[in-house]
């Protein structure tokens, strides 16, 4: 069975829209430069023709990466009313024990995850530990580093 993957419709529109760029701009640049490097003559010793030829097979493998994504997604549902839990689309903000300081992260699909720029997956350790968790649990995150233990002051 193939992977699901979680969007929200935000990034939904932005896989989409780079499918349809790298399948219509980006693939006449790479046929281009694959073009120009023919006309330098002996294929063998060129390597402008490798080049081009090597940057026609990323261009393919994200082309069939994205068009997996597309195939396979599953829409996240931001609604406010879906219930007294933390699931998908829910803002966090916890109480890290250790160190005695707030954080807040989004909880979001594995695809749209950046831990630095607080979006955290929930295939993640901590996204793993959230879900369906509330406001005032205690939740441990078994970190690489080992255990780490945090208090959800609120959610949204």
């Amino acid at each position: 069975m193939a992977k699901e993957y979680k969007l929200s419709p935000q990034r939904l529109k932005e896989l989409q829209d780079e499918l349809v760029y790298l399948k219509t701009v980006r693939e006449r640049e790479v046929a281009d430069l694959i073009k120009e490097a023919r006309s330098f003559g002996d294929l063998s010793e060129n390597s402008e023709y490798d080049e081009a030829k090597n940057e026609q097979g990323k261009l393919y493998a994200s082309i069939a990466r994205l068009e997996d994504i597309l195939a396979n997604y599953v829409l996240i549902e931001e609604d406010d009313a879906d219930g007294d839990y933390i699931r998908l689309g829910s803002i966090v903000t916890v109480l890290d024990k250790e160190f005695d300081e707030e954080v807040t992260y989004k909880i979001v699909g594995s695809q749209e995850a950046d831990p630095m720029n607080g979006t955290i997956s929930e295939d993640s350790p901590f996204g793993r530990a959230v879900l369906g968790k509330n406001a005032g649990d205690d939740i441990i995150v078994d970190a690489p580093a080992g255990p780490v233990e945090y208090k959800i002051l609120y959610y949204r």
